[in-house]
């Protein structure tokens, strides 16, 4: 005891032994982190939670606009200090009654008396979601070959208008006029979306500015045509309607006549989804697409030839854009469509391309998502919530969905490979300019 010195007996035991140091000073590399930190982490970085997160952060925005545009809760917030429980109580009702509706116009409606009433909700969002996701995979498909396709929309009105007119008048049996119509319709889309494709080939105009301008050359010849009498007129009116689509010409319903939004129109795209997908992801054509929209110069050099690839690909875009309108005129608006068939469609393909981030089934499902909106706003409306809630939602996505480093700062998720490289350099970039100074001082 007294020839042994406190520290020295400390050190002797063993269950106080600091553990053996490591990192590059010692030459050893550190232990990895196990495979469910990793695992969880990828997850995390994931394209999939960044969606969800997305959605998750829009609806309590919109929650938000709700909550402040009700007007039970503007009244209690006078009194707020007095009795907040009254706001607090009006803020929950208004949020969660508008969401409730959203869901039971949407997706079930517990309330209904039998469970067709109770389903058909949902087959209305599906009948909703057919065109949003066929005109949204045409402006995914020209995404991947690095072409800003913002004409779905002429796309639209020249497929119905080649439907229409090649087609409308012919008598013809159910199984030729069905699909000759729909044929005409996807034809009709191609040919003005694969013109826009030639051009930028032949001239290197920009696409923006092309299908810009044969939206309105689309629009404006639907309105002279269904203005003049002879050509898409209805007869024996003067008003600016196309005749009926013809019953032969017309998608039967899926489930029966008790669901009349869902018809086979929703299975066709759900089959132009799977071949999209192939396409783009299985096929030889698909991989040039793809080339094409990562680097064009690069493409080039390996022997693709880009000009053919942007007229494959505007061609494929304005032929789905087709099919979209077929899904109006053939199945939502048969009573004769006038210049507003595309119902801001060919606009909404655009955020759900961005949505399902330019993938086939990502764009199915976000199609999916989009006519769930379309179809609960209505419920909305009748709580007395405003529609325009419902499309700043939608846009919240989108813009949400486009700032992954925003979302990954609200949630506390961990930073991508990418952005942990970028903050590093901006780092190193702002340590040089203090290095240089420091040299010239001590100099």
């Amino acid at each position: 005891m007294s020839g042994t010195t406190p520290g020295a007996e400390d050190a002797t035991r063993p269950g106080e032994q600091l553990p053996r140091a490591s990192g590059t000073l010692t030459g050893q590399e550190p232990p990895e982190p196990p495979r469910a930190n990793v695992l969880m982490k990828e997850i995390l970085r994931g394209s999939a939670v960044t969606t969800i997160l997305a959605i998750v952060l829009a609806m309590i925005v919109g929650g938000i606009l709700i909550a402040l545009t009700d007007e039970d809760v503007q009244e209690s917030s006078a009194y707020f200090f007095a009795r907040p429980g009254d706001t607090l109580a009006a803020i929950w009702n208004a949020v969660y009654g508008g969401y409730e509706a959203l869901v039971r116009g949407s997706i079930f409606n517990a309330r209904a008396d039998d469970f067709i009433g109770q389903i058909r909700p949902l087959t209305n969002s599906l009948g909703f979601a057919a065109p949003l996701i066929a005109a949204g995979l045409g402006v995914a498909l020209a995404f991947r070959a690095g072409l800003f396709n913002i004409g779905a929309r002429g796309q639209m009105l020249m497929g119905a208008i080649f439907a229409a007119f090649f087609t409308f008048n012919l008598d013809l049996p159910m199984w030729i006029h069905l699909p000759t119509t729909m044929l005409a319709g996807i034809v009709g889309g191609a040919l003005w979306g694969g013109l826009v494709g030639l051009i930028k080939a032949v001239t290197g105009a920009h696409e923006v500015i092309l299908t810009i301008m044969t939206n309105y050359i689309a629009f404006y010849l639907l309105l002279w045509m269904i203005r003049t009498p002879g050509l898409l007129q209805r007869e024996g009116t003067n008003q600016p309607i196309t005749a009926p689509t013809p019953a032969s010409a017309q998608f039967p319903n899926l489930l029966g006549p008790a669901f009349p939004a869902l018809d086979w129109g929703f299975l066709i795209v759900v089959a132009i989804t799977v071949l999209v997908w192939w396409i783009l992801e299985r096929s030889s054509l698909g991989l040039r697409i793809r080339a094409v929209g990562e680097n064009p110069h690069a493409a080039l050099a390996a022997g693709i030839n880009v000009k053919r690839i942007y007229v494959y690909a505007m061609l494929f875009a304005g032929g789905l854009a087709g099919m979209a309108a077929m899904n109006q005129i053939q199945g939502s608006v048969t009573t004769g469509f006038s210049g507003t068939i595309d119902a801001g469609i060919g606009f909404d393909a655009i955020t759900v391309a961005l949505l399902g981030r330019s993938r086939a089934w990502g764009t199915f499902a976000a199609g999916i998502l989009f006519g769930v909106l379309k179809s609960g706003s209505f419920a909305m409306q009748a709580q007395g919530i405003p529609v325009d809630i419902v499309l700043v939602v939608q846009s919240l996505i989108v813009l949400f969905i486009a700032a992954p480093p925003l979302l990954r700062t609200i949630f506390f998720l961990p930073k991508s490979d990418a952005e942990k490289a970028a903050k590093a350099r901006a780092k190193a970039a702002k340590r040089r300019p203090e290095d240089t100074r420091g040299k010239a001082v001590s100099a």
